[in-house]
């Protein structure tokens, strides 16, 4: 099939998403940018480089013809796999907040768990597509993807990072799940998943203290429950309109990484109701541009890599929000495109971008 323009309404929800991220990155970032380098712009100006490596990635991925990634699959697999091993080795990976995320690349640093999502989509993506009759059975089926993400998810674990584990093993079962396996081995397992983070989450105390400090955040106000209050201050201090722009509270060193997983709360309490409305109207639209492109797409592969990508984004985007309003426990994930991090925006825009490319060859 002729390739032929691409979603333009994904492409400007995608535009309007990393361009309120560059607003918000400003605002939220910028007291606690001062404080630590005595420049209010340093985080946002980092977030910057990263889009403009971010664009590059995203103009190659989006030139390149998509089924090209069929045959990648299992090297980009070893890479990502090759990664995450290197990360937890002392003295190679670089420790920060208690745990080893990140790999040094000269002046920047990369967070392998990042890579490990889109690679697991691309690699499930060629997976379902080669063996699609096979999909509801076990041995021959799934349990090949579930030995390769149940490995990634536990390398990810002695990061130690629970919620990227989680979100990694969301993602693939959305893909999974849609890619035909029975209803009931999916029942199964997803309750196998619910036990085995329950158990991650027992093993460790601090990730205890935050079960506890969810269902009763007001117990211990002043430390394990001080984030989510925080965050839930600001949101209400937002109230309909929000308090404007550049003008939150919070900020001030109130709310601990009002940048990066808090920068949410943030947005509320300067936009109020209204501005995180019209976020979360963002990311429906890109969820129905994204599975409409899955739909649609006269591929199987391509399909499959359009409800991963989607999958992907929009998970982090409802776990993100679930913490921020205290209807989960705090996990550490970002919000999609409007938080600081380079490794997720290079990351996110090149997947966004692969779902660009795949929406040129959309049938109607």
């Amino acid at each position: 099939m002729r390739k032929k323009q691409p979603d333009f309404i994904l492409l400007f929800t995608i535009s309007i998403l990393v361009m309120s991220g560059l607003i918000m990155i400003l605002s939220a970032s910028s007291i606690k940018a001062e404080q630590l380098f005595s420049n209010s712009y340093y985080f946002f100006n980092n977030q910057l480089k990263y889009l403009g490596v971010a664009l590059i990635f995203s103009a190659v991925i989006y030139k390149l013809k998509y089924k090209k990634l069929k045959i990648l699959a299992p090297y980009l697999l070893l890479i990502a796999l090759g990664v995450l091993i290197l990360v937890l080795i002392p003295g190679v990976g670089k420790m920060a907040g208690g745990s080893r995320r990140w790999l040094p690349l000269g002046p920047i640093s990369f967070q392998p768990s990042e890579l490990a999502k889109f690679t697991v989509v691309i690699y499930l993506a060629a997976y379902i597509d080669r063996n699609k009759d096979k999909m509801n059975k076990f041995k021959k089926g799934i349990l090949p993807p579930l030995i390769v993400i149940g490995s990634m998810a536990i390398l990810i674990l002695m990061e130690p990072d629970l919620g990227t584990a989680v979100t990694l093993s969301a993602v693939a079962a959305a893909m999974i799940f849609i890619g035909g396996i029975k209803v009931s081995s999916f029942i199964i397992l997803s309750i196998l998943s619910i036990l085995l983070s329950l158990g991650a989450i027992i093993s460790e105390p601090y990730r205890r203290e935050r079960l506890l400090t969810f269902l009763n955040p007001w117990q211990d106000p002043l430390d394990s429950g001080y984030h989510i209050i925080q965050s839930l201050l600001a949101l209400g201090s937002g109230g309909l309109f929000g308090v404007g722009a550049g003008n939150s509270h919070q900020k001030f060193l109130y709310l601990p990484e009002p940048g990066t997983d808090f920068i949410f709360a943030v947005l509320g309490e300067e936009f109020g109701l209204i501005g995180t409305l019209f976020i979360i109207s963002l990311y429906f639209i890109l969820a129905w541009r994204g599975l409409r492109i899955a739909a649609r797409v006269d591929d199987p592969f391509a399909s499959m890599l359009a409800v991963g990508i989607t999958s992907m984004i929009i998970i982090q985007a409802l776990i993100n929000m679930a913490v921020v309003t205290s209807l989960m426990p705090v996990t550490g994930i970002t919000l999609p495109l409007i938080s600081y991090g380079g490794s997720s925006l290079v990351i996110n825009l090149t997947a966004l971008s692969l779902l660009l490319n795949i929406s040129c060859y959309v049938e109607g």
